[in-house]
């Protein structure tokens, strides 16, 4: 029944009701009512930022906030990007107010193409350290923040856009037979990192992760539903509305039991990564500093290419 009304709570304010356009972190004043409030109800308050790709919005009275990839055309992770995104998650892990996140695009068909490919090609050797540390702090943000963190995946997601979502505590994508989603890298002649690795078996098992990226896969939703990396598929119009349904669900536990449990399963893999980041970094520079992965990373940005023109 709480988490019922939570959703319900959600879902009157729909959780970004769109009268709540204010500057960072100000408290909401009373705006006009907005078509998504029911007349009568009281509108909740809200708080909003949002940066050149990045847009998120707080709903107090649930505690849930929103955040949305706004990079045309497909919300590449740049470093520009991975920056506005940890200092975003950052911000909501600080506000006492917000107790989960909804993750999910404000363009149509992408959820996210994954690393912005042209931050790894032909850059200096200081480039690509800053960049590859912008990765390692996402990542370590997104899979251990004490928050509850669900992704609404409303289209394709890629390599590095599919480990956002593997971050994720839960996990709905579009019903839609043309949105994929996997860790691909293999395709392009990468290989990904072992925390990239450690999140997807952490999520489908070790036999599909080790098939699905040595073939670099990307599996059509009904697949990656079969193949447990994403939790449920819902049509496309009601996506939001599910996942402010699975959030709710999931906040009417008590905060400290789930934090807990969460680090719990997730802190050796964290870890992990701490304690060898600076030989990551490395491992990242040498690889791809070698020429035949520039080579490979020229090709196929080229072949992005002529796919534009």
């Amino acid at each position: 029944m709480a988490a019922a009304a939570l959703a319900r709570r959600i879902g009157r304010s729909g959780v970004l009701p769109l009268c709540c356009r204010l500057p960072a972190w100000d408290r909401a004043t009373r705006p006009p009512p907005s078509p998504l409030q029911p007349p009568g109800l009281p509108l909740a308050p809200c708080r909003s930022f949002s940066n050149n790709k990045i847009q998120v919005e707080l709903d107090e009275s649930s505690g849930v906030a929103m955040m949305k990839f706004k990079s045309p055309p497909v919300n590449s992770l740049s470093l520009e990007f991975l920056t506005e995104f940890s200092i975003s998650l950052e911000k909501l892990e600080n506000n006492r107010a917000c107790r989960g996140v909804i993750i999910t695009s404000a363009l149509p068909k992408i959820f996210s193409s994954g690393l912005d490919i042209t931050e790894m090609c032909g850059k200096s050797m200081e480039h690509y350290t800053e960049f590859w540390r912008a990765v390692q702090e996402m990542w370590l943000r997104l899979y251990g923040s004490n928050m509850v963190t669900v992704a609404a995946v409303n289209g394709s997601s890629p390599a590095g856009g599919c480990l956002v979502a593997l971050s994720c505590d839960y996990r709905i994508m579009a019903e839609n037979p043309k949105f994929s989603i996997g860790l691909n890298e293999a395709q392009l002649g990468i290989v990904a990192p072992f925390w990239f690795k450690d999140t997807f078996v952490n999520v489908v098992g070790h036999r599909v992760a080790e098939r699905s990226l040595q073939l670099g896969s990307l599996h059509p939703a009904p697949e990656a539903l079969k193949l447990g990396l994403v939790d449920e598929l819902v049509p496309e119009e009601k996506l939001m509305e599910k996942a402010a349904a699975v959030m709710a669900q999931w906040l009417a536990l008590p905060d400290h039991a789930r934090q807990l449990t969460k680090t719990m399963m997730r802190k050796a893999v964290l870890d992990r990564l701490v304690a060898h980041r600076e030989e990551d970094i490395k491992n990242f520079i040498t690889f791809v500093s070698k020429e035949s992965i520039q080579k490979s990373l020229r090709m196929y940005m080229e072949m992005l290419k002529k796919r534009k023109s």
